[in-house]
C-alpha cells in the first residue's frame, strides 16, 4: 500500500493545528447544541421525506463510521503541510459550522423516523449520540459537509491505494447518515451542495483575483449573465426545474469571471488541473465547452507544425500529444498521462492576452523548449489564444519582422486561425515595446 506523502510539518505548524482544534471544537459543540435546543422549542418545524426513503434499512453497525468523523476531524489539523493549507482548511471548517447553523435556524427540519432500540456497543454509541444530538439540525447535513471537506484534505496526502481506501471509508460515513436514521435525503443533497460551495469559495491553493474589465469582457459577461437568468427563470417555471439551477449558477460564475474575477474561477494549476470543486460546480459549463470544442474541431487539424519545433493546435484529448504542451485554456482539465511535460497559463476564452500575459507565457515556452524537442501551444481550438502567442514568439525570435508576416506564416500552416482587431492590436504593441529590430 502507498504511504502518506512525507510530512513537512514542524513544531510551529502543529501548534497552529492545535489552536485551530481548540477554537473550532468548542465552537462547534456550543453553536450546534444551542441551535438544536432552540429549534426543539419551535412549533413550525416540518419534515421533507421522499417515499422511497422508507425502504432505507436501519443498520446499527454504521454508527461506527458515523462517529469516526470526530476522530478524522481532529486528525485533519495535523496532516497539513503548510500554514496556508492549515489556515484555509480551518476557515473551511469554520464556514461549515456557521453556514449549517444558519440553515438550521432559517429552514428548520425534523427527522421523522423512529429509530429502533439497539443493544450492545452499537446501542451505547447511539445512546451517547442522543445525549447531545436532537433530531432538529437536519438540512444542510453538517456531517455531509464535514465528510467532503475532510476527504479533500486526506486524499491530498495519500498515495493511490490509500486514497482509494480512504475514499471508500468517507463514502461509508456519508451513507451512514441515512442508515443510522439520522438524516433524510434532502439533508444529504443540501449538505453536499453547501460542501462543494465552501471548498470552491475557499481554495486551498491559489487565490481569487480581480482586475478591471474591458468593454469587450463586459459584453461577454452580459451574455453569460443573460443565459444564467434564463436558466434561473426556467427553473422556477417548469416541473422539477430545480436541476436548472446548476447550469444557471455555473453560467453566473463564468459571467463573474468576465466581469473581473478572470481565470481564478476555474482554479486551474500549472499542471493543467482544475480543482475538483470547480469541476463539480462548473460542470454544466465545462460539458458545454467540451461539446463545442468537439463540434468546431471536426474539420480543423489537431496539430499544425509552425516552425522550429513549435506547433499550434487545439486542446489535446486522451490521445498522446507532443512531448510538451503549453496549455492556454482556463476551461479544460488535463487528462493526458503525467509522462508528458505540461505547463498551463490560463487565459479566458474569446479575450486577447495582455502584454504581461505574453511575457509570462513566452517565458514558460522557453523553459519547455530547453528540455523538449517539440512543444504544442494550444487553446480550445488552436485558433485565437494560442495563435496570438505563437505570433508573438515569431516576433520575439525575429523569425518575422512584422505582425502581418507573423500572421501570414501561421495562416500558411493553419489557415483557420481567427485573430480579431483586439488580438492584432496586442501583437502590434508587443512588437513595438518588446521586440528588438532585426539587422
Amino acid at each position: 500500500m502507498a504511504q502518506c506523502k512525507p510530512s513537512q510539518n514542524n513544531g510551529s505548524l502543529w501548534k497552529h493545528g492545535l489552536c485551530w482544534l481548540l477554537l473550532l471544537g468548542p465552537l462547534f459543540f456550543l453553536s450546534y447544541g444551542q441551535v438544536n435546543q432552540f429549534t426543539a422549542t419551535r412549533d413550525d418545524v416540518e419534515s421533507i421525506v421522499f417515499g422511497w426513503e422508507h425502504a432505507i434499512p436501519f443498520m446499527p453497525w454504521t454508527i461506527v463510521p458515523y462517529w469516526s468523523i470526530d476522530l478524522l476531524y481532529g486528525l485533519s489539523f495535523f496532516i497539513c503541510t503548510s500554514k496556508q493549507e492549515l489556515t484555509r482548511h480551518g476557515c473551511r471548517l469554520l464556514a461549515a459550522s456557521l453556514i449549517a447553523c444558519i440553515g438550521f435556524l432559517f429552514f428548520p427540519l425534523r427527522f421523522s423516523f423512529i429509530r429502533p432500540e439497539t443493544q450492545g456497543i452499537f446501542g451505547w454509541l447511539f445512546h451517547q449520540l442522543e445525549q447531545f444530538d436532537l433530531p432538529y439540525n437536519q438540512a444542510p447535513s453538517l456531517h455531509i459537509i464535514l465528510a467532503w471537506l475532510l476527504w479533500l484534505r486526506f486524499r491530498q496526502h495519500l498515495g493511490r491505494e490509500a486514497r482509494f481506501l480512504c475514499g471508500g471509508w468517507f463514502l461509508l460515513i456519508a451513507a451512514s447518515v441515512l442508515t443510522t436514521w439520522q438524516h433524510h435525503f434532502i439533508d444529504v443533497i443540501s449538505g453536499f451542495i453547501v460542501a462543494v460551495a465552501i471548498s470552491y469559495a475557499i481554495p486551498i491553493k491559489g487565490q481569487w483575483h480581480w482586475k478591471r474589465p474591458s468593454p469587450h469582457t463586459l459584453r461577454l459577461a452580459a451574455k453569460y449573465a443573460t443565459a444564467s437568468a434564463l436558466f434561473f427563470l426556467a427553473g422556477g417555471l417548469i416541473p422539477y426545474g430545480s436541476i436548472l439551477l446548476w447550469p444557471a449558477t455555473a453560467l453566473l460564475i463564468v459571467s463573474l469571471g468576465y466581469v473581473g474575477l478572470g481565470t481564478s474561477i476555474f482554479q486551474k494549476n500549472d499542471a493543467g488541473h482544475l480543482s475538483l470543486s470547480a469541476r463539480l460546480l462548473l460542470w454544466p459549463y465545462l460539458i458545454g465547452a467540451r461539446i463545442s470544442r468537439k463540434w468546431f474541431s471536426r474539420h480543423i487539424p489537431a496539430v499544425s507544425p509552425i516552425l522550429d519545433g513549435i506547433s499550434l493546435g487545439g486542446f489535446p484529448g486522451k490521445s498522446s500529444p507532443p512531448s510538451a504542451v503549453l496549455d492556454l485554456t482556463a476551461e479544460f482539465h488535463r487528462k493526458v498521462p503525467s509522462t508528458f511535460r505540461w505547463s498551463a497559463y490560463p487565459l479566458m476564452d474569446l479575450t486577447p492576452p495582455t502584454l504581461q500575459d505574453i511575457d509570462a507565457i513566452l517565458c514558460k515556452l522557453s523553459q519547455l523548449r530547453l528540455t523538449n524537442g517539440t512543444v504544442l501551444v494550444c487553446c480550445a481550438l488552436g485558433l485565437s489564444r494560442s495563435a496570438t502567442v505563437v505570433a508573438a514568439w515569431l516576433l520575439a525570435k525575429n523569425h518575422v519582422s512584422s505582425v502581418p508576416q507573423a500572421i501570414a506564416l501561421i495562416k500558411h500552416h493553419r489557415p483557420q486561425i481567427v485573430l480579431t482587431p483586439a488580438h492584432i492590436d496586442v501583437l502590434e504593441k508587443y512588437k513595438e515595446t518588446r521586440c528588438q529590430t532585426s539587422a
